[in-house]
């Protein structure tokens, strides 16, 4: 039996009320101004301390704001009940291949963190365990769920992603459209009991599925003891993974200091002449301080694949080591690939921050190969492009 099934009751949005997920930001200002723009937005029901009608309350004292604004979107006709759907989902922009998913819901006892802990549902990243008390907190609150977990469907994914394509070709006009930051179109179709909703929640979860996106929302589904949580089951060929940068807002010792604890642990440091960008490939990576950008070739050692992957190397030699900051310090913001290099680096010519540091992309070889042998990724390494937008299908959960 799949573990992948239909959404026992959804509210499907009418429009407007799409959003980025409440973790794609590296600014709280961003969520404040999108919710002032549109208030029908989901950010406002999964952000609810950010809203400018809730400013100067805490997380958890807004959570009544965001039940109200979640039953006032419902009352409005901002979402349309369904019962015993899945929903198809494509992403399409000029000039891009289209991506695809299905909404629907998954067992969470099929997550497994470990080699030894059996299921299909791999979870690859360690976490931040205050923004997962936050995710229990908003789910106990709302007794609904707005975000998808994305996950990537390993097994058979080619299968699965013509069987989307062709069900949306087939589909007729969607059921809603909604465009992002970016351009994308993201459309949305039903698709209620029968044989070809039979077949694509079997193909959908029919191999191992990747956390690519979401590993505090699966935590949090654990946590607060759901049986099943949403998600967007999406394919290979529907994702890219993009650079996943950090920001550091004050150093703990001398630019000079810095750099020679990095080349005391081994690490290769050259001035950068011109701007500073990601790098293109791994095993370098660039970090930009006041008015001066240095490449830094940090040592492979002897260990595995994951523990000489760019990103765990930056968390143990600079961050942990040669920094004294654990990566869950608040002086540390971890940067998706929304944002340019330029963008990181105007942070710190302004002087909000002391550093930032710029490190190639995970690959996908990498990425497949840590999270099969049941390894966890370090926090903030992989950022998957197109991104499954949150508040177009809303997951009822039962009482």
């Amino acid at each position: 039996m799949t573990v992948v099934h239909p959404i026992t009751r959804a509210w499907i949005t009418t429009g407007g009320t799409g959003a980025q997920n409440y973790d794609e930001f590296a600014d709280d200002a961003e969520i404040t101004a999108i919710i002032e723009a549109n208030p029908h937005s989901a950010l406002g029901i999964e952000m609810p301390h950010r809203a400018p009608e809730s400013a100067g309350k805490s997380f958890l004292d807004a959570l009544p704001d965001a039940v109200a604004r979640l039953t006032e979107a419902k009352a409005d006709g901002s979402y349309t009940p369904s019962e015993e759907v899945v929903v198809l989902y494509r992403i399409s922009a000029p000039g891009e291949p289209p991506a695809y998913g299905l909404f629907a819901m998954v067992d969470t006892d099929q997550i497994s963190t470990r080699a030894d802990e059996p299921g299909l549902v791999i979870r690859n990243e360690d976490v931040f365990i205050a923004k997962v008390r936050e995710r229990v907190a908003l789910a106990e609150a709302l007794g609904h769920l707005l975000s998808p977990v994305l996950l990537l469907q390993t097994g058979c994914g080619d299968e699965l992603h013509a069987a989307l394509a062709a069900a949306t070709d087939a589909g007729g006009a969607p059921a809603a459209a909604d465009t992002d930051q970016a351009g994308r179109t993201h459309a949305i179709w039903l698709l209620g009991p029968g044989p070809e909703q039979d077949a694509l929640t079997a193909l959908a979860g029919g191999g191992e599925l990747v956390v690519a996106d979401g590993n505090h929302r699966s935590l949090a589904a654990q946590t607060g003891g759901l049986a099943r949580f949403l998600a967007v089951v999406t394919t290979p060929a529907s994702v890219a993974i993009q650079p996943y940068n950090r920001l550091v807002s004050e150093l703990t010792t001398t630019r000079g200091e810095l750099l020679d604890r990095l080349r005391a642990a081994g690490a290769q440091v050259e001035p950068i002449d011109g701007p500073v960008e990601v790098p293109t490939a791994g095993g370098v990576v660039h970090l930009r301080m006041a008015d001066q950008g240095y490449a830094v070739r940090l040592p492979a050692g002897a260990a595995g694949r994951l523990e000489n992957l760019d990103h765990a190397l930056v968390e143990r030699l600079l961050l942990r080591d040669a920094l004294g900051l654990d990566p869950g310090d608040k002086r540390i913001t971890y940067v998706g690939g929304d944002y340019p290099a330029s963008w990181l680096t105007g942070e710190v010519d302004a002087g909000r921050a002391e550093l930032a540091i710029l490190i190639a992309p995970v690959t996908v070889d990498d990425f497949v190969a840590v999270n099969l042998a049941r390894e966890k990724m370090p926090r903030k390494s992989t950022w998957f492009t197109p991104k499954a937008r949150g508040g177009l299908v809303v997951a009822e959960l039962p009482r």
